[in-house]
């Protein structure tokens, strides 16, 4: 089996729609505070619940490990579709009902995304394909931001909900067309060398894709104040927050684009490594930004950049920890991943009413310095 570029298109098209009906709640929150009458903490609670749905790509590694990748793929935008019309409701329990199905759509759509590249590209070119199918996250603030900035200004809070359920629609008859493919035992072995027996996750494995949970608890645990952050701090107002958004969607795609130039040209482990440490930079600058708007950007831009890479390139890493086994790990990864992103968008909230940015900042850095100490101990091998 091979990866047509056509093929790579619909897939990277489904995953933008996917996340930007992730995406845009963090950078909006305030606005859905005020829509229904909700506090921080009681949205990032629900925010943070709402991850563990991703624990239920658990049940579908051994299905993606014998082929049915495009029907999940297919189920995901039926899932995000169904999320923008449940949020119509108006009130915190839609909203919460609305949200876990953004979150198992985007968990299906990426385990199956990745299990489905990853079955036909080999790993010496993985990075690649796997970086330009992640360069959905960062156009879902880049192109989706602005876009859900001015239906919020047109239309008010339930003008994005609707747009992502037109969205989600439209990309279900577009993955529909996607080749339904038998799946050749031979394919699941790429690039296996002395590997792991068929459905055993090892122990390395296990620690990849433990680092990889890390790296997104990293960025979530601040990516989802940010928007509250920058409105408490320097007072921007919702077109600017959009703007912002879109600027970081830039940032994001330049981190992305550069994972799938370089990272199977220098190494996929080391130039995760070296993401990380940004990462940290960018969190010391954004502590130390006081009222200063400037440093801040500078500060969000440095963390941006690096966990964009940093959590695009560690895909590639966990998708070759069990090659013979390759759906099951790919899908733990993304389980074990929402369950430490859920943990951390909790605490986030509370850390945030209690310290600032500072709270936040400090989390993720833990997890940050977390991910290098795993990624150290499981990369061998990787580059």
């Amino acid at each position: 089996m091979t990866l047509g570029p056509g093929q790579l298109l619909r897939l990277t098209a489904a995953k933008a729609v996917s996340n930007t009906a992730l995406r845009w709640i963090p950078f909006f929150l305030f606005v859905l505070e005020d829509a229904f009458d909700a506090k921080t903490t009681t949205l990032t609670l629900i925010i943070g619940l709402g991850e563990m749905a991703g624990l239920g790509t658990l049940l579908i590694g051994r299905a993606l490990d014998q082929g049915r990748e495009r029907v999940f793929l297919i189920a995901s935008m039926v899932l995000v579709s169904g999320s923008g019309i449940i949020a119509l409701g108006g009130s915190v329990f839609t909203f919460a009902a609305s949200f876990l199905c953004v979150i198992g759509a985007t968990s299906l759509v990426t385990v199956a995304g990745h299990t489905w590249i990853s079955r036909r590209v080999d790993f010496a070119r993985r990075g690649r394909a796997i970086g330009t199918f992640e360069l959905s996250w960062a156009s879902a603030l880049l192109v989706g931001a602005p876009i859900i900035a001015l239906a919020i200004d047109v239309f008010g809070w339930r003008g994005p909900f609707v747009m992502i359920a037109i969205g989600g629609a439209l990309m279900a008859v577009v993955i529909a067309q996607l080749p339904d493919e038998p799946v050749d035992l031979m394919d699941v072995a790429v690039g296996a060398g002395d590997g792991p027996q068929p459905g055993r996750l090892t122990r390395r494995a296990m620690a990849l894709i433990a680092m990889s949970a890390a790296i997104a608890t990293t960025g979530l645990s601040t990516i989802v104040i940010v928007g509250t952050w920058l409105e408490d701090s320097f007072d921007v107002s919702t077109g600017e927050v959009g703007l912002t958004a879109m600027a970081f969607g830039l940032a994001e795609l330049t981190a992305s684009g550069s994972s799938a130039r370089f990272s199977d040209q220098l190494g996929k482990a080391r130039t995760t490594g070296a993401a990380l440490v940004a990462v940290l930079v960018g969190l010391a600058v954004m502590v130390s930004a006081d009222a200063s708007f400037v440093v801040a950007i500078i500060g969000l831009a440095l963390f941006f950049i690096g966990f964009e890479y940093s959590i695009v390139t560690s895909f590639s890493i966990v998708s070759e920890a069990a090659p013979l086994a390759r759906g099951r790990a790919l899908a733990a990864n993304n389980a074990f991943g929402t369950l430490a992103r859920g943990a951390g968008t909790i605490g986030s909230g509370y850390l945030f009413e209690a310290y600032g940015i500072a709270g936040p900042a400090v989390l993720s850095g833990l997890c940050a310095v977390l991910a290098l100490c795993l990624l150290a101990s499981g990369g061998r091998g990787q580059g």
